[in-house]
């Protein structure tokens, strides 16, 4: 059942941890109104996991977070505040000015990819006419919801010499659905082939497309990103679609939109770190100097480092080099323990002193499917983020973590909630236990309740984002 908040949704400053500020927290970290307005603008902005990374990026360079390369060496005039962008993945950072031995690693992991169609590397196909998208099923999205519904397109392109440039269209491809009148048995059993029945159309046929010349889907790509379609090499380009997310419901307490999974957790991890940094920017920080009031008291005092990894390809396994079970992760750490003095068996230490929570959507309980459901845990949206425990290890929850999300929780003044599968119901899985497997590190899996889970338009509560938020805070403070 959920807590009742009785605390003010800020844990005030600590001498320990004084990540939070004295002030007035943020709209964006309190209000409804503007973190769900900043929700629909950062869905909006992100419709592959490509542009989602850039755009995270983005948020984090107004707060003085500035972007570092990989292929760069990293020593000690490394930002205190710094981000890396790995094809569609970001870690950002806050590094305390003087860690100690009892210095550990406050990690929050999401991930931006969603379900989607994938364009195949020859991407035109005809078909009575018409000029169709060849395209793949990418993750585990429910089929039907592709259906009559305009999608766009989004992604990279990578032309001969390695440029990478990030494309998105608008409205241009649909899957329409068979009519009833020829299929009198739609409505009693659909059935959808994923190759004969889940190919968005997007144009007439003509000569020129026929012979895939300008007019072939790769051909317009190129276009719109201002480059020779003979340059092109490859591409990473998926559907989305383009409807607007819209609030709902009687007083507005709703939001349907696509990529909710998992673009609330990356929004709110992004709200938590904005805050903790210092709404409003100031300088950045490259070896002793800090910028912004809350930045500056978290730098010259706190603890533990403070880490927002945001990795790709989990909706397909993560196996990637960007995704949760590559080594992108590991990598990033192990340079940020080298910069911060931490060799050897201290970084080993290091790490056993961290934790990490792992942030993706989870199940509310389906009013027309309840059956479906654990018969006594039953969350609901706008009650609160999720626990999310699973008995063999689905997620990563142990007693452990569970008992620093509580004190997060308590700390920031926020309700939670608990899930648990029907035991006769497949539990879905996240980057928790690929997290906890590769590094040993303490990991608890937390998120904020949907319906509809991997339909093109999903639904939440928006009362329950500013909560993951204000608790994600409340870790990263250290309360």
């Amino acid at each position: 059942m959920p807590t009742t908040p009785t605390t003010p949704p800020v844990p005030p400053p600590a001498s320990s941890a004084p990540g939070a500020s004295t002030s007035s927290p943020p709209p964006a970290l309190t209000d409804v109104d503007a973190y769900t307005a900043g929700l629909i603008d950062f869905v909006t902005a992100s419709p592959s996991s490509y542009h989602a990374a850039a755009e995270a990026a983005r948020l984090l360079a107004a707060v003085g977070f500035r972007r570092v390369e990989e292929s760069a060496a990293w020593g000690r005039a490394l930002p205190g505040r710094g981000c890396v962008v790995r094809d569609g993945a970001l870690i950002a950072w806050m590094l305390p000015e003087r860690p100690t031995g009892r210095t550990g690693v406050r990690i929050v992991g999401a991930h931006t990819d969603s379900p989607a169609l994938k364009l195949k590397p020859s991407a035109a196909l005809s078909s009575c006419g018409y000029q169709l998208i060849n395209a793949e099923v990418y993750g585990g999205p429910l089929l039907n919801s592709f259906l009559d519904r305009e999608l766009g397109l989004a992604g990279r392109l990578v032309t001969r010499d390695g440029a990478v440039r990030l494309v998105r269209t608008g409205p241009v491809a649909r899957v329409a659905q068979v009519a009833p009148h020829l299929d009198r048995g739609v409505n009693d059993s659909l059935r959808l082939d994923r190759q004969a029945h889940l190919l968005p159309l997007w144009s007439l046929l003509d000569d020129a497309a026929s012979r895939g010349e300008p007019g072939a889907v790769e051909a317009h790509l190129c276009e719109l990103a201002g480059i020779s379609p003979t340059d092109l090499v490859s591409h990473d380009v998926l559907t989305f679609p383009t409807e607007a997310p819209a609030r709902f419901g009687r007083h507005g307490e709703f939001l349907a939109s696509s990529r909710l999974d998992n673009l609330t957790s990356v929004y709110a991890g992004l709200v938590a770190l904005r805050t903790l940094a210092g709404e409003g920017g100031g300088r950045e920080r490259t070896g002793g100097t800090t910028g912004g009031d809350a930045a500056g008291r978290h730098e010259r005092d706190a603890v533990d480092a403070v880490v927002l990894v945001a990795n790709d390809h989990e909706e397909v396994g993560s196996a990637t080099r960007s995704g949760a079970a590559g080594p992108f992760l590991q990598s990033v750490l192990g340079r940020l323990a080298r910069v911060m003095g931490f060799e050897g068996d201290a970084r080993e230490a290091l790490l056993a002193r961290s934790l990490c929570v792992s942030a993706d959507a989870g199940h509310a309980v389906h009013p027309q499917y309840p059956q479906l459901h654990d018969p006594v845990v039953r969350p609901r949206l706008n009650h609160g983020p999720l626990l999310k425990i699973n008995a063999s290890q689905r997620y990563a929850t142990d007693a452990v973590g569970a008992a620093a999300w509580e004190r997060a929780c308590a700390a920031a003044g926020v309700p939670h909630q608990e899930f648990v599968s029907n035991n006769a119901v497949p539990c879905g899985s996240t980057i928790g236990p690929i997290t906890a497997t590769r590094l040993g590190i303490t990991t608890v899996d937390v998120g904020q309740p949907l319906l509809s889970m991997h339909s093109q338009r999903e639904m939440c509560g928006v009362q329950d984002g500013p909560w993951l938020a204000q608790a994600l805070l409340a870790y990263w403070v250290g309360r």
